[in-house]
């Protein structure tokens, strides 16, 4: 069976960031969405300006998931005011748990997702919160088995159109 090794990123990892990021975002999304949707998210959410931008952000945290020297996922978790909405001091946000395609069902995104649990408690939230796309199956099933349960809903941009996302939270031990 295959080892996976989860990392702290530095700032110097911007690039694998970025790679993963829109590689990772357009194979589960871009079948569901339209091209130009795609392109204008793309562009907005991975530049390398905002990329870096998030990297530096000392309430943002991000974990990169590797199979030896193959970057295969990543993790994004917020606190403080890095959340994206309900910025809540005994929260954290995890933002993005994003796995190539390649990797589901090999158990990557539960070592990530067991990272921001780790993170949480090491920084002494109550509770973690995300929001998921209402039609990403996958996504909220998996939340749902790791004790996620839906307290609300926000407007989600790609482009110019609005997805409306599942909000979810589980509170910690």
């Amino acid at each position: 069976m295959t080892s996976f090794i989860i990392n702290k990123t530095s700032s110097e990892d911007w690039e694998i960031i970025q790679n993963l990021g829109i590689q990772t975002f357009s194979e589960t999304f871009a079948e569901d969405n339209s091209e130009e949707a795609m392109e204008k998210y793309l562009e907005e959410s991975f530049n390398s300006g905002k990329v870096q931008s998030e990297l530096n952000n000392p309430n943002s945290h991000f974990y990169i998931a590797w199979e030896e020297d193959n970057p295969v996922g990543y993790l994004k978790v917020n606190s403080g005011k890095a959340q994206t909405e309900l910025q809540d001091d005994t929260s954290l946000e995890i933002e993005r748990i994003y796995v190539k395609k390649s990797h589901h069902g090999k158990k990557v995104g539960q070592l990530l997702y067991n990272q921001a649990l780790e993170t949480a408690r090491s920084l002494k939230k109550s509770y973690v919160w995300l929001g998921v796309w209402e039609e990403n199956v996958r996504a909220l099933n998996f939340y749902k088995k790791n004790g996620f349960v839906e307290f609300d809903k926000h407007i989600f941009r790609l482009g110019d159109e609005e997805q409306t996302d599942l909000m979810m939270k589980k509170v910690l031990d």
